[in-house]
């Protein structure tokens, strides 16, 4: 009886430790993905910011101005794609709307983000654009990769249309999480007109006849928890301006939009518990199950050894070679 389940037990220990790597190299690469069909908003504010007034054409503080950011998921572009690509894909359909105090339209740029659903790395396909142009991204954007590293990566601009370095800043708590501190700036560059203009009858065609050009600049700043790969929290220093042209009567240049660029309270407290309970959850496949299994694994295969050496122990008078001596009669 010994010997078979010490038979038993040294199956369980190999099913284990090959439980381990499967759990850590096969399947979580497949389980941890991005919902092709995830939405979600969010809410950024800039207190206190610079605005462009199209009615004078003269920049002015305002009490605060909001960014209302929106994520998609397009199921049925994602399935058509991923049958060309071989990889799961996730195409995402955002849209970045900026409102002024009395709630006015500012600018509006709506993207087609399609990236793969594991690595988030691009995936470059059709329908791939930012404000309707066409571009090929490079880099991330939004997300970065499950297992975040102490590293820098290459970072999509959507407004410049281009890819540069975000850099890794260090390791910091927010909120009761690790998270590491990302950081970009953009320098001053030369960007194209929103396809949609806060005044009716203007369009970037109509400003573009008058000689005025639009800048931009930012230091883009984001807390990641690493596990998970998501931001926390994230704010901009944002800089615009008009440049130029007949459109600002002689002037050089004036500020289209200027201000401190932060999530509101509300969205980072909901967003903090999302990435805590997803935290979790890839633990589970990258470290409590592998780790787990491995030591469950070695357990069984030393208490298998130990029964098996129990099974082969010598019992009774006759292990030791001593003859039994027989009863003496009186």
């Amino acid at each position: 009886m010994r010997r078979k389940a010490s038979l038993v037990l040294l199956a369980c220990a190999v099913f284990c430790a090959a439980l381990s790597p499967l759990m850590r190299w096969y399947a979580f690469p497949r389980l941890a993905r991005i919902p092709a069909n995830q939405y979600q908003d969010m809410v950024l504010e800039a207190k206190g910011a610079t605005l462009l007034d199209y009615g004078t054409m003269r920049a002015k503080k305002v009490s605060g101005v909001t960014i209302v950011q929106t994520l998609k998921g397009d199921v049925e572009a994602a399935k058509r794609i991923e049958k060309t690509a071989g990889r799961p894909v996730v195409v995402w359909d955002s849209l970045s709307y900026v409102q002024g105090p009395d709630g006015r339209m500012v600018s509006k740029v709506p993207e087609r983000y399609i990236f793969d659903a594991h690595s988030q790395d691009p995936v470059h396909a059709t329908g791939e654009t930012v404000d309707g142009d066409p571009v090929t991204r490079e880099g991330i954007e939004f997300k970065w990769p499950f297992l975040t590293q102490k590293r820098d990566y290459e970072y999509f601009d959507a407004q410049t249309r281009t890819t540069g370095p975000i850099h890794y800043k260090g390791t910091r708590t927010f909120r009761g999480l690790k998270v590491y501190y990302f950081e970009q700036t953009v320098p001053w560059t030369r960007v194209p007109m929103p396809k949609t203009m806060p005044v009716r009858g203007i369009t970037p065609e109509s400003v573009a006849r008058t000689g005025t050009t639009r800048w931009y600049s930012t230091v883009r700043r984001f807390w990641v928890e690493p596990v998970t790969g998501a931001p926390v929290y994230g704010e901009e220093l944002h800089k615009e301006e008009l440049r130029g042209g007949t459109l600002l009567g002689g002037r050089a240049r004036v500020t289209a939009f200027a201000g401190d660029v932060k999530m509101r309270e509300d969205y980072i407290e909901h967003t903090v518990a999302l990435v805590k309970h997803n935290r979790t959850l890839v633990l589970t496949l990258t470290s409590y199950v592998p780790r787990g299994a491995l030591l469950l694994g070695l357990l069984l295969l030393a208490l298998s050894l130990f029964l098996e050496a129990r099974a082969r122990r010598p019992e009774g008078p006759a292990a030791t070679g001593t003859p039994e001596r027989e009863p003496v009669s009186v």
